[in-house]
């Protein structure tokens, strides 16, 4: 029996079976069996895995990477291509690997790599090697748009979701609060730190056994489910924040398009007539969540133009320097820093001091 054929099996199993207490535990080892399944479609044993795929070899450059996903027809080329055209530099149609791919815009100093991810939708989850590709791409982004049809917007952002899902993408999630330590021996030891709805003892020694683990430690630190700990066994999950982008609002009502608005993650625009593209850049800004940090030259003003643009899990004086180049740390003596993060302007400061948005730094050598 194919692959396919089998998580098409379990699939239909699990819809034939209803969710109760009595039956989580066969449910629980049904979703680690697919979870599993789904893996081997990814990545299958042996083999080149379906060839490189034409074009899908995208160097990653700019600060970001923004991916956009969407049926056919939803206004997906025309925004990115009015986005590009808006906001762009010159010549900032530098990616010729792949085709879909606009160039990078410029936004608040930062440098934003936009990527059309065509094939998520076709084949992808049949585990054809130019989907693999495209999923692989996609769990590089640091942020995925879909693009919704506004008059349809509820059935494609259902299979989208469930195709990323799918692959181990999980959109606008936190990872698991569980602590997982496998053992060379001593047994599966399991502890909780509140109450749980869904798990208990045997269900979790259920689902570790279909991975072959039998030596571990499992503190579940919230209420959480067998799609919890399945994730956190797999330990390939990613976790990407995202927008629902609303297109062709020029086709509704402005009572609409006050629902519309109320609705989390939701940012409406038309792409056709470029309206509420601020807005869209605005909420792509907020979820990014970019560190601007200017440098100042010895006896210089500050360079307000180009700043250097930091994750904002990764923002210490050792980052900055790591991020122009990896020697700089080596020279460093310390740094001069005005701005938010320091008590009195300018202040000196070692490598592991954390700066923040919009801080200036001055670098002074050994």
């Amino acid at each position: 029996m194919s692959i396919l054929a089998k998580i098409a099996e379990i699939e239909n199993e699990m819809a034939r079976t209803q969710k109760n207490k009595a039956t989580a535990h066969h449910l629980g080892l049904l979703k680690a069996r697919l979870a599993k399944l789904r893996r081997e479609l990814i990545t299958p044993k042996g083999g080149s895995g379906g060839g490189t795929g034409e074009g899908f070899d995208v160097a990653k450059t700019g600060d970001a990477r923004v991916g956009f996903v969407g049926f056919p027809s939803v206004g997906k080329s025309t925004l990115l291509s009015n986005l590009a055209g808006v906001y762009s530099e010159v010549a900032a149609y530098e990616f010729t690997t792949l085709t879909t791919v606009p160039g990078v815009i410029r936004y608040k100093g930062a440098k934003i790599q936009l990527l059309d991810l065509p094939g998520i939708i076709e084949g992808a989850k049949d585990g054809k090697g130019r989907g693999r590709q495209v999923i692989a791409v996609a769990r590089t982004c640091n942020l995925i748009l879909i693009v919704l049809d506004v008059l349809k917007p509820l059935v494609h952002k259902k299979l989208i979701e469930h195709e990323l899902e799918g692959f181990g993408i999980r959109l606008n999630k936190q990872p698991p609060n569980i602590g997982y330590k496998k053992k060379d021996k001593g047994g599966i030891n399991f502890t909780t730190t509140c109450p749980q709805t869904e798990l208990d003892g045997d269900t979790v020694k259920s689902i570790l056994a279909e991975y072959k683990i039998h030596n571990a430690d499992i503190t579940l630190r919230a209420d959480c489910t067998a799609d919890d700990l399945i994730d956190v066994v797999e330990g390939n999950r990613v976790y990407i924040p995202c927008i629902y982008v609303l297109n062709k609002i020029d086709q509704i009502s402005i009572e609409e398009l006050d629902i519309i608005y109320k609705v989390p993650h939701c940012v409406p625009i038309s792409a056709h007539h470029r309206w509420n593209f601020d807005d869209l850049l605005e909420r792509m800004w907020d979820y990014l969540k970019l560190v601007r940090i200017y440098t100042k030259p010895k006896g210089q003003l500050p360079d307000y133009t180009a700043p250097v643009v930091l994750p904002d899990q990764r923002t210490s004086v050792e980052d900055f320097c790591l991020k122009i180049h990896k020697n700089l740390i080596k020279e460093l003596k310390y740094a001069l820093v005005w701005g938010s993060s320091v008590k009195h302007n300018p202040q000196k400061v070692g490598k592991d001091h954390v700066l923040e948005d919009e801080d200036v730094i001055q670098l002074v050598k050994k």
